[in-house]
This record gives C-alpha cells, sequence and structure tokens, in this order.
C-alpha cells in the first residue's frame, strides 16, 4: 500500500506552511524574556499547529494505492464418464496414473493456485476416479469455468479425457469463450477394436393400438469384416423379431427397420439384442432396451349430415391434421345405421334437418352423455333444434337466412388465437346462418359475435355452452368453405381455419378431469440421471385445494420392490423429488385422507438406461490435438503428464497480474489530526503560562 498527496496538494501544504512560519515569526521574533532553546520549541509548536489548522481549511486529499496480486488459476478437468473406465490403451497404469495427476496438482499449487473438477453427466469439484458418469458433457465443464472464472487470471486449463463427448454442444466452439491455452491428456485409446453394437434405435414413445409401427436399428461394427451377427427384438421378454446381419468392412454401418405391431394397451419393454462376437473388447453396447406407451387414446369425431356439403370436408381435413383424431362421415342412411356411442364427439351439421331424415339418430344421440357441437344452416330444422337443447333459443324462424360476418369477442381465454388470426377472421366472407330472434343462456362463452353488414352486435356467432354438465359447441351459420376460400386468397402460410376447428374440437371432446385427488409426474419418460419429480392435488368439497393432510406415496419396480416417500407440502399443493431410479417401468400410489375419506391416485412411468458411454468405444485424440493447438496448448499422453507443469512454467503468457486499487481520503476524516493541534496549542500554552508569558 502507498499513500501520498497529488501535486495541488502539495503547493496547497507549503503556502500553509509559509502561513505558519509567518505566525510564528511575529508572534516570538521581538521576544526577550525566553530561553533561547524554549523560544525555538515554541516557535516550532506554534509553526505545526497553524500550519495544520490552516491546511485543514482546503480539505486535500489524500490518494491511497493497493496492490492485489492475482496468481494464475490452473483448472484440471477430469473425465469421470463410463467409456474411460471401460476403454483402456495397451500398457496404462489406473493407479499410477492417479498418482501421477495428484502429482501434477501438487507441482502447480507451489507457484499457482490450482482448482481441480471431475465432470462426466455433471460437474464437480475434486478428482473421482470411479468412472461413472453416464455422459459425458465437456460445454458444461467449460460453462463452469466460464461462470465461475471470468474475472480471474486463468492460465491454462488442463483437461484429461478421450475425447468421446456424447451431451451437451461441441467443446470447440466453448473454448473460443475461454481466453486461456488447453493443454490435453489423452486417454482411452484411439486404435478401433473388435465390436459390433448397438449405435441408436429411433422409435416413437407413443403409439396407437392395433397400429403398425416401425423401429430404426442402427447397428455398428468395427474389425469385424465377414462376420454374421442375429439380430433379435423381444416384447416384455417374449421375442417377436429375429434377422441376421452380415457384416461388410472393418468400419461397418448400417440401418435395419423393425415392424411391430401394437396389439396391446400400456408400457410396453421391448428390447433390441445383438449376437456376440468372439474375442469382442465389450458386449455391453450390444443390447438396447427402449419403452413405448400403447394407448387406446384416439379421439373419435362423428360429422353427421344428411347431405353431403363442401363444409364436411373442410370439417374432415381439418380434424384429420390431428393425429390424435380420427374423423367420421356419416349420411343419410348410414346416418340412422350409425351408433354415436362409439365416439366422443358428436358434430351435428345442420341437424336436425328440416326433412326429418336424422330423426332415428337423434333419438339414439338423446340418451348418450357426449358433447355435442351444433352447426345450423339452411337446412336446419330451427323448431327441432329448440327442443333437443336447452342453451338456445331461434324464435321467430320462418326458414330465410342472412349473411353474418365474425367478430372477435374479447375476453375468450378458453384456447389462444394471435392477434394476426383475429384479424384475418373479421376479413373473411359471411357465413349463412338462420334468420331469427336469437336467445343464448348467460353462461354461453362466446369465440365471435356476428356482424350484420358493418354493424357489430352481442349476439354470438361460435361459442360454447355447458347442458347438463357436458360441453356444447354452437356455430350459428354454415359456409365453412367461404372461409377456406377467403384464406387461399390471402395467401396465409398456415390455415387458421384449420387451427379453429382443431382446437375448438380439443376443447369440446376433452373431459373434465373432476377428481379430488390427483398426483402426476412432470413427464411420463426420465433418462436414468434425471431425478423423478411428482405434483399432487387434493380438493375439498368445495373443490377448493388443500394441503393439511399427509400424502403418502408407494413405487413400485418391474422386480415388485416397494419405495416410500412422503410429499412436501407446497402453497396449495404437494411436491415430492423422488431422486434418481434405475432403468425399468414403474408404477406408483398415492393415499391421503380429508373429512375421514380416503382418496387414491396411481399412473406409473419409466426410466430409460443411458448407454451412450458405450455407443463409442474408440477415444478421438483428434478432437483433442486440435483443441489443444487451437487455444494454444499442447496435447500429452498419460505417462508423460507431468511434463505439463514445464510446459507451462515456460509459458510467458502465464504469470501473476498486479491490479491497482486507487482510493481517495479528505483529510479532514482523519479525527486524529484534531486531537494533535490541541495537544501542540496547549503544549504551547502550558510552557509560556510556566516562563512567565501569556
Amino acid at each position: 500500500m502507498n499513500s501520498f498527496f497529488s501535486g495541488t496538494s502539495i503547493l496547497f501544504f507549503l503556502g500553509c506552511l509559509a502561513l505558519g512560519l509567518f505566525y510564528a515569526w511575529l508572534l516570538y521574533r521581538g521576544n526577550k524574556n525566553l530561553d533561547k532553546k524554549l523560544q525555538y520549541g515554541l516557535t516550532a509548536l506554534r509553526i505545526i499547529a497553524v500550519t495544520t489548522i490552516a491546511w485543514l481549511i482546503f480539505a486535500p486529499l489524500i490518494k491511497t494505492l493497493n496492490y492485489t496480486l492475482d496468481k494464475p488459476v490452473i483448472i484440471i478437468g477430469q473425465d469421470n464418464s463410463l467409456s474411460i473406465g471401460q476403454v483402456k490403451a495397451t500398457g496404462f497404469d489406473q493407479k499410477l496414473y492417479e498418482q501421477h495427476l495428484k502429482a501434477l496438482q501438487d507441482k502447480l499449487s507451489d507457484k499457482y493456485e490450482v482448482k481441480t473438477l471431475h465432470f462426466g453427466d455433471q460437474v464437480a469439484d475434486g478428482f473421482d476416479f470411479k468412472n461413472q458418469g453416464k455422459l459425458t458433457d465437456a460445454s458444461a465443464f467449460f460453462k463452469k469455468v466460464r461462470d465461475e472464472y471470468t474475472n480471474r487470471n486463468v492460465g491454462a486449463i488442463i483437461l484429461a479425457t478421450d475425447g468421446i463427448f456424447n451431451h451437451g454442444g461441441n467443446p470447440l466452439y466453448s473454448i473460443n469463450q475461454i481466453n486461456a491455452p488447453i493443454y490435453t491428456i489423452a486417454l482411452g485409446d484411439s486404435i478401433p477394436k473388435r465390436d459390433v453394437l448397438i449405435s441408436n434405435v429411433n422409435y416413437s414413445n407413443i403409439v396407437y393400438l392395433d397400429d403398425d409401427f416401425t423401429i430404426e436399428v442402427q447397428v455398428q461394427a468395427f474389425q469385424s469384416n465377414g462376420e454374421n451377427t442375429p439380430l433379435t427384438v423381444s416384447q416384455n421378454g417374449a421375442k417377436i423379431e429375429e434377422q441376421n446381419i452380415p457384416i461388410s468392412g472393418n468400419s461397418f454401418v448400417k440401418t435395419v427397420p423393425v415392424k411391430i405391431h401394437a396389439g396391446k394397451i400400456g408400457v410396453q419393454k421391448y428390447t433390441i439384442q445383438l449376437g456376440a462376437l468372439k474375442n469382442e473388447i465389450t458386449t455391453r453396447n450390444n443390447v438396447q432396451t427402449f419403452y413405448v406407451e400403447v394407448i387406446d387414446g384416439r379421439q373419435k369425431v362423428l360429422l353427421a349430415a344428411v347431405a353431403p356439403h363442401p363444409d364436411l370436408g373442410v370439417l374432415k381435413e381439418a380434424i384429420s391434421l390431428n393425429k390424435h383424431y380420427e374423423a367420421k362421415l356419416a349420411l343419410a342412411d348410414d346416418l340412422n345405421a350409425t351408433d354415436p356411442s362409439k365416439f366422443d364427439l358428436i358434430i351435428l351439421y345442420q341437424l336436425p334437418d328440416v326433412q326429418n331424415i336424422s330423426s332415428i339418430f337423434l333419438k339414439k344421440l338423446a340418451g348418450l352423455k357426449k358433447p355435442v357441437w351444433y352447426i345450423l344452416g339452411a337446412q336446419s330444422n330451427v323448431n327441432a333444434f329448440n327442443q333437443i337443447q336447452n342453451q338456445v333459443n331461434l324464435g321467430a324462424a320462418n326458414g330465410s337466412i342472412q349473411e353474418v360476418y365474425a367478430d372477435f369477442a374479447n375476453g375468450f381465454t378458453s384456447f389462444n388465437l394471435t392477434e394476426e388470426d383475429k384479424k384475418q377472421f373479421s376479413t373473411f366472407d359471411p357465413l349463412l346462418g338462420p334468420f331469427g330472434r336469437l336467445t343464448v343462456n348467460a353462461g354461453a362463452t362466446p369465440v365471435f359475435n356476428q356482424r350484420i353488414g358493418k354493424v357489430s352486435t352481442q349476439l354470438p356467432l361460435l361459442f360454447f355452452a355447458n347442458e347438463n354438465g357436458l360441453k356444447a359447441g354452437y356455430l350459428m351459420g354454415e359456409g365453412l368453405w367461404r372461409w377456406k376460400l377467403s384464406e387461399a386468397e390471402n395467401e396465409s402460410n398456415q390455415s387458421v381455419l384449420n387451427d379453429l376447428i382443431s382446437k375448438t374440437v380439443q376443447y369440446l371432446s376433452v373431459k373434465d378431469d373432476k377428481r379430488r385427488f390427483k398426483v402426476f409426474t412432470s413427464k411420463s419418460a426420465y433418462d436414468e440421471n434425471e431425478s423423478i419429480q411428482f405434483n399432487g392435488t387434493l380438493y375439498n368439497d368445495n373443490y377448493q385445494p388443500v394441503n393439511e393432510p399427509e400424502v403418502k406415496l408407494l413405487v413400485k419396480n418391474e422386480a415388485g420392490k416397494v419405495f416410500n416417500y412422503i410429499f412436501s407440502k407446497t402453497e396449495n399443493g404437494y411436491q415430492l423429488d423422488a431422486g434418481t431410479m434405475a432403468a425399468g417401468n414403474y408404477s406408483y400410489l398415492a393415499n391421503a385422507e380429508l373429512g375421514g375419506k380416503k382418496f387414491t391416485a396411481s399412473g406409473s412411468f419409466y426410466v430409460n438406461a443411458l448407454i451412450a458411454e458405450y455407443q463409442q468405444t474408440t477415444a478421438n485424440h483428434q478432437l483433442l490435438n486440435t483443441m489443444s493447438k487451437q487455444s494454444n496448448g499442447k496435447l500429452f499422453m498419460p505417462e508423460n503428464l507431468l511434463k505439463i507443469a514445464d510446459e507451462i512454467a515456460k509459458n510467458e503468457n502465464i504469470k501473476t497480474i498486479s491490479y491497482e486499487d486507487r482510493k481517495y481520503d479528505e483529510l479532514i476524516s482523519m479525527k486524529w489530526l484534531f486531537g494533535l493541534v490541541l495537544i501542540l496549542l496547549s503544549t504551547e500554552w502550558f510552557l509560556r503560562k510556566r516562563n512567565g508569558e501569556l
């Protein structure tokens, strides 16, 4: 630390000193009563006191300089993934390597600040040589370095790895953001070994019952030219497919499609396996297991009408775009032979009709609790329509029709429509709706209101209501084909009409979940390094969320082993982090008790095995060499890793940095100066008084 006055302050000080000298000279210049030595002493006291007082008046600043030395930080990152442990170069001694790496740390610690990290599927402090990481994410390692050492003097990074990175971004992009050389230690073996493996399986997590779906199995083989290996596919332990794979070449890749029939509802376990070859380096990558959920969840929508109409084609096309929905059209005689109980949503297009052709079908529908979407038009029997539902009444209808434009109703939130979509609908051609006095129950939720010509009304055009506990939709006009043509004229990239119809069908067909106790996982499929998250909600008799009771959870794996948990309480519900679990299929059962009633909730999830570390057995030393050269570092083999310390010592860019910290303080803030002035003046007064001077 170094403190001094600025040049201006020194000039002020000299002026104050001159004032002190002048004042003391005037006071003691003609004094004959005091001893010469005493007179000189008193004169000095007065000079110092007056100079100090005068100087304090100018409040000079004192500049203080602090120098902080920041030693270079050397960061050692050690790969702790499974691939490091499973494939080692010939002659590699794991124990000796660990000793040398720790010796390198100690040697560097004499001159530098050394930080050690290990990384795999996560980054943590210190060394860990267990090699249990199920993934290798080098980009996460570099991100941690950037986050924690952005403003530090990072001298160098030492990275011990095999160059097999199977998660996160490309580390070559990360090193450009760190201004430090990277010295790599090349672990693993870069010479391909005899191996056959499943490098990837493409499949769909969810399929529908009785559908055929295809999985794509990518088979790879190294140093196995001329061999044959059987590929088998098993479902829940039973073999369902087998084929022979001839291997041609020492670097062989082939994608094998396998067609599977989804014949059973529920989570199905599929196992893909390749036959082992003689002297194969590992068989851990010959098997891959995955889970597919087979559901019978495709919603069936019935388009009921008595005659063909362009609107029906528009509706069917829009509904069929969603793979979760299946649309069936029933007309005239086919309509009365159709069983409406087999469908999840019924669209009554201009039914009841003026000719009463649909009367038999409507009688079947009357006793069913199915959501219905009513679409009215010129062929609608308005009187019969008023009788089969109780939400809408169209009075004084004489069979005439009118043109009706769409105006978006403010406050609609049941599903989202963008501002651009709303503007498009307002520009579309009009629909043709029955003319009459429209009365709608107060509980209706309008999507569009009617605009007659240029006059906007509060009468709904498309709206939803709740009828006998079931959702019902109403469109008071025909002519959706006109909207389709208007959309084509606007040359829209996406069909807002298809989007509207799809969202309307989804809203009407989705059943409200009125269960008072719900427990569910954040998703249905996890990787085995992910934490399993549960959420729960419990409702009282008024359907208000409560969380006073304790909620217990039992999780059971495929072997029948049970794990017990207790939920934590949140503001209005329950939450549980069950941690990571081994690969497999799991079921769960939650229990709660409220007001003397017992509630249960159940479900299932599955955990996928991570085998990425077994899918590449050849070390990528070329990538490590590129990383070193790109950052002005160097690649070392494990047996030479102690030489890294000498290489770092020779690097002139790796040096201690001195930071200067400047600070300015006012002299008047130093309270001890006032004490000094008081002591000086008091001493002078005492000596003068003692020697007879006033």
